[in-house]
C-alpha cells in the first residue's frame, strides 16, 4: 500500500485541482493498488461470509472527489481512500466491512482503520437491530467480544432508551446506539506489511459473527418493508 499512503500524504498538503491534475498518473497507480487490495478482500471475505455475494470493487470503493456544495471546506479531494464491502455494495444499507487508509494530518477519522458493522442504519433497520439485541443480548455481546482488538468506542448514542423499548432492560445501554459498528486502528507498519491482505482478512473473520447478526436483523426489516 506504499503508493496509496505516499499519494494521500502528498495530497493532504496539496489539495487542489492543479496539483491533482499534474499528479494524475500517481493517483491512478495508487487507486489501482487500492482496488487490487479491495478485490482480494472481497474474495477472502466471501469465504467466511458468503452473503457478500458477487459484489464488485467498484461497488465498494468510495470516490475521492468531495461534494463541497454544503461544506465549509472547499478542498476538492478526500485525503483518504475507503471501501465498504457489504451485500449489494456500499449503498445497500446492509452491514459489512470497512477498510480505510488516511493521510497523516487529514483529521477525518484520525488514521487508518478497519471497521465492521453498519453505520447509522435507517429507522426500521435500526429498530430491528435493537429488537435482536433485546431478544438475545448475550449473543450480541459474545459476537462483539470475539472481535478482539475492536471496540464500539466513539459510536453515537441516545441520551435515553429509545421509545418502545423497556428502560429497565439489563443491557439498556446497548439499545441507545445510533450505529452498530466495531473498529480498530492500523498503524503504518500494519498497512505497509507484505502480509496486509492476510492480516486484514483475519481481523475481519473475527468480526463476521457480529456482521451476520446485524444483517439477519436488517434483512428481516427489509422483508417486512
Amino acid at each position: 500500500m506504499k503508493q496509496v499512503v505516499d499519494f494521500l500524504n502528498a495530497l493532504v498538503v496539496n489539495n487542489n485541482k492543479a496539483w491533482f491534475d499534474a499528479h494524475r498518473a500517481q493517483y491512478e497507480a495508487a487507486v489501482g493498488e487500492f482496488r487490487t487490495v479491495v478485490e482480494g478482500l472481497i474474495a477472502g471475505i466471501r469465504e467466511f461470509d458468503p452473503a457478500i455475494g458477487a459484489v464488485a470493487a467498484k461497488e465498494s470503493i468510495f470516490r475521492i472527489y468531495r461534494d463541497v456544495r454544503f461544506s465549509r471546506s472547499k478542498e476538492p479531494y478526500k485525503p483518504w481512500m475507503g471501501a465498504y464491502i457489504s451485500p449489494g455494495g456500499k449503498n445497500s444499507g446492509y452491514a459489512g466491512y470497512y477498510f480505510h487508509i488516511e493521510a497523516k494530518g487529514a483529521e477525518y477519522i484520525g488514521g487508518h482503520i478497519l471497521a465492521a458493522g453498519v453505520y447509522m442504519p435507517m429507522g426500521k433497520e435500526l429498530e430491528s437491530i435493537r429488537t435482536e439485541i433485546l431478544d438475545d443480548p448475550k449473543a450480541f455481546l459474545a459476537a462483539a467480544a470475539r472481535a478482539k482488538g475492536f471496540s464500539m468506542e466513539g459510536n453515537e448514542k441516545l441520551q435515553r432508551v429509545p421509545k418502545g423499548f423497556p428502560e429497565d432492560f439489563e443491557y439498556a445501554e446497548l439499545l441507545k446506539y445510533k450505529d452498530y459498528s466495531l473498529s480498530r486502528y492500523m498503524d503504518d507498519k500494519f498497512v505497509l506489511s507484505p502480509q496486509l491482505l492476510d492480516r486484514v482478512l483475519a481481523e475481519y473473520r473475527a468480526t463476521s459473527d457480529f456482521v451476520k447478526m446485524l444483517n439477519r436483523a436488517i434483512d428481516y426489516a427489509k422483508k417486512e418493508m
